[in-house]
């Protein structure tokens, strides 16, 4: 980890999750893990993402501090009570929309059938997180090395000090063992720090994430419901012959 990756790397990554990764209390209603990992141009995170998503929270709330948080703007709950009013709902989400089809970034998406690999691989089941980081950092690997670049910060939301030290140990393992189908010299070649923030940080990459993820899971529990947000968010998934960024286990 050095000064240089983490201020002047050509790339950024922000984590983001989307249900609970437990697999002995499966919610009947969500039983998915979903991550979800942004991939960021630092230039034009700075150029670009920053100030788009800053505008458009000045053009609807009285400062830019408001976390764009998918579950409270679908439940229009906390600052988005204003979306109780139909019409503002209406062009906020349209707003919204265009915003995310419009902005630079590249989608790295794991979901997890919890049910599905529960009863595939019973108590040899490992956590659904660690699962998901593998699947989604192959084919991280495969972009980098596309883009001949070594170096990614790695940002994501703090969940509590138990959870981030998990999550800091098995992407380290990761990253210095590799997987079943990529070698550790391959992972060892990434420089890829990784740091937590806490939501009140107010991290546009983060919120980008969180935005993808939702729409994602929402699709594929319910693929035959019609969902525009997953409409907006699936041309930014990442694709390079048979390499797609969505990955679903088990199929």
């Amino acid at each position: 980890m050095t000064d240089t990756c983490l201020s002047q790397s050509r790339f950024i990554a922000f984590f983001d999750e989307c249900g609970d990764h437990s697999l002995t209390k499966i919610d009947k209603d969500f039983p998915l893990f979903l991550l979800c990992t942004v991939i960021v141009e630092r230039d034009a995170y700075a150029r670009q993402i920053i100030p788009a998503l800053a505008q458009f929270k000045l053009r609807y709330f009285a400062h830019e501090g408001i976390n764009l948080h998918s579950r409270e703007i679908r439940k229009a709950e906390g600052p988005f009570s204003i979306l109780q009013n139909a019409g503002v709902r209406q062009s906020f989400l349209a707003e919204l929309s265009k915003l995310m089809a419009t902005l630079p970034f590249t989608l790295f998406i794991t979901a997890i059938h919890k049910n599905a690999y529960a009863a595939r691989y019973g108590k040899e089941a490992r956590n659904p997180y660690d699962v998901a980081l593998e699947y989604s950092f192959e084919r991280i690997l495969h972009f980098m090395e596309a883009q001949q670049e070594s170096q990614l910060p790695v940002i994501a939301e703090a969940r509590g000090q138990q959870e981030d030290d998990a999550l800091r140990a098995s992407f380290h393992k990761l990253m210095t063992q590799g997987t079943y189908y990529n070698s550790a010299e391959r992972f060892q070649k990434l420089i890829c720090p990784i740091s937590f923030r806490r939501k009140q940080d107010n991290i546009s990459g983060i919120q980008v994430a969180d935005l993808c993820a939702h729409p994602t899971a929402r699709h594929l529990l319910k693929p035959d419901i019609a969902n525009q947000a997953f409409d907006v968010v699936r041309p930014h998934i990442y694709t390079s012959g048979k390499i797609n960024g969505l990955k679903v286990y088990p199929k």
